[in-house]
């Protein structure tokens, strides 16, 4: 089935990342609706930030694309602020094109590096 097959992929590639105090992994959730990232520390365990497009300052009146790339925009802010500026991204599974890809667009426009 498409859900174990997408399990099967993120077990492979969170097998070759991890994250740690200074570049921690920016995981991403992709429902049919919305869209979830967070920055974790693999080391310690720590959720660090995170970020989705529930949030009140994503509008919701636009396409998911848009909203993924604000999302992006929003976690790379919100990391600044944090001090951090590289991350290592994990696309969880799917593939790297539409919302997951604006989402990193997003983050990488606004100052993150990975």
């Amino acid at each position: 089935m498409k859900v174990n097959r997408r399990k099967r992929i993120k077990q492979r590639v969170r097998s070759k990342i991890s994250g740690t105090p200074d570049t921690p992994r920016l995981a991403v959730y992709r429902s049919n609706l919305e869209i979830y990232c967070q920055l974790i520390d693999d080391i310690n365990g720590h959720t660090l930030l995170h970020a989705s497009s529930i949030e009140d300052t994503i509008p919701t009146d636009i396409s998911k694309i848009e909203k993924s790339k604000k999302v992006g925009e929003l976690m790379a802010e919100r990391a600044k602020k944090l001090g951090l500026d590289k991350v290592v991204f994990d696309r969880g599974g799917y593939r790297y094109h539409g919302r997951v890809k604006a989402l990193a667009d997003g983050a990488r426009e606004a100052g993150l590096n990975f």
